[in-house]
């Protein structure tokens, strides 16, 4: 009997609300909802216009629920370290985005108090300034709430009253013991921040709660919440279909998320030199892996074509383009920090590149295939560190999300790499959301590795060698 969930899966520049519906032999997605997603500036900072972004979530849950009124549960995922602050139940404000400028000096605040390397052996995070402990350093509001939730946890928080944290994205706060997978209450009181705005933690596949009378009257149906791997790369690893343990994943979509699935965490010297990080999974594996800036720099240099044309880029025309390009090209690093911000991302790439001594793309083709052999590079520069590391020999990669369309991009992964690239499925994070849910409620294998044959039998991935 096929069963039926819907998954709400927000990322850093759109959202969507999904059917998913899932059988022994059946696991398939409607998409019932997209909606754009992205900063907005105000006087104090950059920000998520999170009130449009509840209502687009309402909406679609509502158009879900009329499609398929057997739906069972709601699930939600977003990406990881951004939070809503709550006093007697309101939010404060607006949440900040990861992006605004205001982390710096939450990084100052907090080394000031707890150097890196021991923050690296209680949390096990690479640095990232943006990771939400440095954010509450910076955040001048922080001292007046009483709970702190991060934004899945705030939505599900909205929808039934429910405060909790999910392990996989609270594992991403710098806050999560990285040997227990609690809450390290004195850490947090070392920098500055009262620990009990840390709500209870609850483990993927725990139902949270139901839609409160008013939420339940929109959206047509008195459903559960289910957690799920609430960090959109935990969702999206649940459903990556690794050919082997020894496979190296990477999640590509905004940013690309390199590494290897493991049973217990790294905290090595090299392993933090190498910036590399080890947050939660489902059913408590470890994500080893580093951040690398994924299609971030492409989708960025297009609007910004786009905003000079006043036209529309055609981005496959300009991939095949790309593609075509024989000449030598010069790389950048793709993880410079001059590229985090938004606008103007040719320039800055330019930029970058003249700082290095190396020519600059002479058009937009040759400047999209710099930018793809950038990101390549640093794919690959991370799966041979992830080996170095771990002593794991890496065996495949698997891509999955957004930038596994990316024929270019998946191709000279695999060159570079000198690693066979699978790639697929596309919308590994909402296929992982509504698997955990299944799982939950009796409808989807117990084990990860069930769960990743079902995918693996229904999502047949493409396969890339190394030229």
């Amino acid at each position: 009997m096929i069963r039926a969930f819907a998954a709400v899966d927000l990322g850093a520049t759109s959202g969507r609300v999904m059917i998913g519906r899932v059988d022994a032999d059946v696991l398939e997605l409607e998409q019932v909802a997209r909606f754009p997603n992205g900063p907005v500036q105000r006087e104090d900072g950059l920000h998520w216009d999170f009130g449009v972004l509840l209502e687009h979530v309402l909406d679609g849950l509502a158009e879900a629920v009329r499609r398929e009124p057997e739906i069972e549960s709601i699930g939600i995922d977003s990406w990881a370290v951004d939070y809503g602050l709550l006093r007697d139940g309101e939010l404060l404000a607006e949440p900040f985005h990861y992006r605004d400028a205001r982390t710096a000096r939450g990084v100052a605040k907090v080394h000031a108090v707890v150097p890196f390397e021991d923050l690296y052996a209680r949390n096990g995070l690479q640095f990232l300034p943006f990771n939400t402990l440095y954010q509450f350093a910076a955040n001048e509001r922080t001292p007046e709430a009483d709970t702190a939730l991060l934004i899945p946890d705030l939505l599900a928080f909205l929808l039934t009253g429910a405060r909790v944290a999910e392990r996989t994205n609270a594992s991403t706060t710098g806050l999560l013991s990285v040997r227990t997978g609690e809450w390290d209450r004195d850490l947090a009181e070392q920098i500055g921040v009262d620990p009990g705005i840390l709500p209870p933690l609850v483990d993927a596949g725990t139902v949270t709660g139901h839609l409160v009378p008013s939420v339940a009257a929109r959206v047509g149906a008195d459903l559960p919440v289910v957690a799920v791997g609430s960090h959109d790369t935990a969702s999206a690893v649940v459903a990556a279909p690794l050919p082997s343990p020894s496979s190296a994943y990477i999640s590509c979509g905004t940013w690309g998320l390199v590494g290897l699935e493991l049973d217990a965490p790294v905290v090595t010297y090299a392993a933090r030199a190498a910036n590399f990080t080890n947050e939660l999974g489902v059913d408590r594996r470890i994500r080893f892996l580093h951040n690398v800036t994924g299609l971030w720099l492409l989708s960025e240099s297009v609007r910004a074509w786009e905003a000079e044309d006043g036209a529309p880029i055609d981005l496959p025309s300009l991939l095949a383009q790309a593609a075509s390009v024989d000449d030598a090209l010069p790389l950048f690093d793709a993880n410079d920090p001059s590229l985090a911000a938004p606008g103007g991302m040719p320039d800055r790439i330019a930029a970058v590149l003249r700082a290095a001594g190396r020519p600059v793309p002479r058009d937009r083709p040759a400047l999209v295939r710099t930018i793809v052999e950038s990101i390549a590079a640093a794919f690959a520069d991370a799966v041979a560190t992830a080996t170095e590391l771990t002593g794991r020999r890496v065996d495949a990669i698997q891509l999955v999300g957004g930038g596994s369309l990316n024929d270019l991009l998946c191709q000279v992964t695999a060159d570079r790499a000198a690693l066979p690239v699978l790639a697929g499925p596309v919308e590994a994070t909402a296929l992982g959301n509504v698997l955990v849910q299944a799982r939950a409620a009796g409808a989807a294998p117990a084990a990860l590795e069930g769960l990743r044959d079902l995918v693996a039998r229904t999502h047949r991935p493409r396969r890339y060698d190394p030229r």
